[in-house]
């Protein structure tokens, strides 16, 4: 499938300071991309390049194969972006909200329309009550919400669900999900590792103004080893006895009484360390397969330039 949003060698500066320097990346339209780094690596900047509130330096940005800044109201048709916070007007209603982005939005039954999104996130029987006092997860439903008027095909996130408690973070990435199975496009920005390995099919890490690293979530955890055998011994001289019947997958001591080794092949690989095990007499206690998750990965880029 073709590239819906392009970024090529996007560069930006502020005075001397780099912040970003010769960014690219590609979405593919109908998935979602999770853009990857911690505070003050560029995420915004580049999030406001690519949605043509900010100029970049050079580079170009492409959506649906036209360039943002040569044909911005026509690009921004196809998309709706939201911010890290919430863009919604405290005095009003959740209703009257979207009632007024409707209407700003040239929706056709603005009424109509402000209803059947209330119902969709949640937020019918709260549609009269000031947004004020909505809680932080049902803010940002209704952000999310007043994102959708007028059917945008793309999703532009920053930090979707920055503040929010655990419950309503996983709330709001099931609606993500939802957004997603009807056809939707999603880029969002987030410094949550366990964000981005739920909701991406794609990953990019951005590091000090740089694309270090990019792929499906699957190939990002390889960045930081393969999966690993680990067992539990009952004595640390069982331990150490089968250390020397697996010399052969290189086991490493994790403590007195446990090994890791790698796990090039998962299957063939653990049948034969148990075999071997159990014709030396060294059953383990308990074994288990650790697989790299995007914190290994994180801390890896990051150790890079340390």
């Amino acid at each position: 499938m073709e590239a819906i949003i392009t970024v090529s060698h996007v560069q930006k500066r502020f005075k001397q300071q780099v912040v970003l320097e010769d960014v690219s990346l590609n979405v593919t339209a109908g998935t979602i991309y999770a853009l990857l780094g911690a505070n003050g690596a560029g995420k915004s900047t580049l999030l406001k390049i690519m949605t043509g509130l900010l100029a970049g330096d050079q580079g170009q940005v492409t959506i649906n194969q036209l360039p943002v800044t040569e044909n911005l109201l026509q690009v921004q048709r196809l998309f709706s972006f939201s911010a890290q916070a919430a863009t919604v007007d405290d005095v009003l209603s959740g209703y009257e909200n979207l009632v007024l982005i409707a209407r700003l939005r040239h929706v056709g039954q603005p009424k109509a329309a402000a209803k059947a999104l209330l119902k969709q996130f949640d937020l019918l029987q709260a549609k009269d009550k000031r947004v004020a006092d909505y809680s932080g997860g049902m803010r940002r439903r209704l952000d999310l919400a007043m994102s959708l008027v007028g059917d945008p095909e793309i999703l532009f996130l920053d930090e979707p669900t920055t503040g929010l408690d655990p419950t309503s973070r996983e709330a709001l990435w099931r609606t993500i999900q939802t957004l997603k199975a009807q056809g939707k496009t999603i880029f969002l920005t987030t410094q949550y590792l366990e964000e981005a390995d739920q909701l991406a099919d794609n990953i990019g890490f951005l590091r000090d103004g740089q694309i270090v690293a990019t792929g499906t979530p699957a190939a990002m955890k390889r960045l930081a080893g393969t999966d690993q055998l680990e067992l539990l011994f009952a004595t640390a001289a069982l331990c150490q006895q089968a250390r020397l019947v697996l010399d052969e997958f290189k086991p490493k001591m994790v403590d007195t009484t446990g090994l890791s080794m790698p796990l090039t092949e998962m299957v063939q690989t653990t049948s034969a360390v148990l075999t071997a095990l159990a014709a030396a007499d060294c059953p383990p206690v308990t074994f288990k397969v650790v697989t790299p998750t995007l914190d290994d990965v994180f801390r890896k880029l990051t150790k890079a330039v340390s």
